[in-house]
């Protein structure tokens, strides 16, 4: 992998980890079009995903399920469609958007957030539904009822509370260690509730697929606009799957070294080299169809601590 060139290199991995079409249009839409009004024409779609090796077919049946699932919502003008960024996922999009470009590592305050539905409190279809998207979160089910996490959002949990109709009918408190008792320190409750050693072997494949990129880009010649996008976009929807399935817990209760510090830093390396020339080829192809396209938003420019 070490003597390939950036195009070489997208080939080779295009060949050997051919991304599913509806998660790559989902990349798509968050980091390339969110940033100019969430909005883009079906012919713009299919141009910025074919380089990809995503046919015209899979891009229309993609935005289609993506609609059916609330992800995006359609308009037709004449005989043309456009789609856009369905106003109630904006939240998960937001979300997902702060734990892809912002750097790992929050700061802890030795609390935790739990989540309590005695047996009986709740039904088992609320039940799983919480389960499900506070997994997603980072949450884990400490013991039946229990949900926990060392670092949670408030917003986040009131935001997949209020979607699954579980506002008002689940406890959730602020706990921390009580001093004087000789209680075990609740650190170790990571070791309990989370199995990192998945996460751990995909942030480690993540580097050792991206890490050849970095030289390459410093030292080797200037890339077309169209493969920095597709190089980029190809970053992006690596570390977003293995971000997905990170707990995002504090680094103090992580062991060290911990491979998703590094990751970042591999990301927020190649993503800043990329940027420039992967904007101008998004732009160029949102403003044929569509001239009045904005350019990129304030929050664009402050990913990954600041593109410029």
């Amino acid at each position: 992998m070490t003597t390939l060139t950036g195009p070489q290199w997208i080939d080779h991995f295009l060949t050997t980890d051919p991304p599913r079409a509806k998660s790559l249009v989902m990349t798509i839409f968050g980091d390339a079009i969110v940033p100019h009004g969430a909005r883009l024409w079906l012919g713009s779609l299919i141009e910025l995903a074919a380089p990809l090796g995503t046919a015209d077919r899979l891009v229309r049946t993609s935005v289609f399920r993506l609609v059916q699932e609330g992800w995006l919502v359609a308009s037709r003008e004449g005989r043309r469609s456009s789609y856009a960024l369905e106003p109630q996922a904006r939240p998960r999009f937001e979300r997902a958007n702060r734990r892809i470009y912002a750097p790992p590592g929050l700061d802890w305050d030795g609390g935790w957030t739990l989540l309590l539905a005695p047996n009986g409190s709740i039904d088992a279809t609320l039940r799983a539904a919480v389960r499900k998207e506070l997994a997603w979160e980072g949450f884990a089910m400490l013991a039946p009822g229990l949900l926990a996490h060392p670092a949670a959002d408030a917003g986040s949990v009131a935001e997949v509370l209020g979607r699954v109709d579980g506002a008002g009918k689940i406890f959730v408190c602020r706990a921390s260690e009580l001093p004087g008792v000789g209680a075990r320190p609740l650190g170790e409750l990571v070791d309990e509730g989370w199995d990192l050693s998945e996460v751990t072997a995909q942030y480690r494949r993540f580097i050792g697929q991206f890490a050849p990129l970095l030289a390459w880009l410093r030292d080797g010649p200037a890339l077309s606009p169209q493969d920095a996008f597709v190089l980029r976009t190809l970053l992006v929807h690596a570390y977003r799957r293995v971000q997905l399935h990170d707990p995002m817990l504090p680094l103090a209760l992580l062991p060290a070294p911990w491979p998703g510090s590094e990751a970042y830093a591999l990301a927020q390396a190649l993503y800043r080299l990329l940027a420039a020339p992967a904007q101008a080829h998004v732009l160029a192809v949102l403003r044929r169809e569509d001239e009045a396209a904005p350019p990129a938003d304030a929050a664009y420019d402050a990913r990954f601590g600041g593109l410029r």
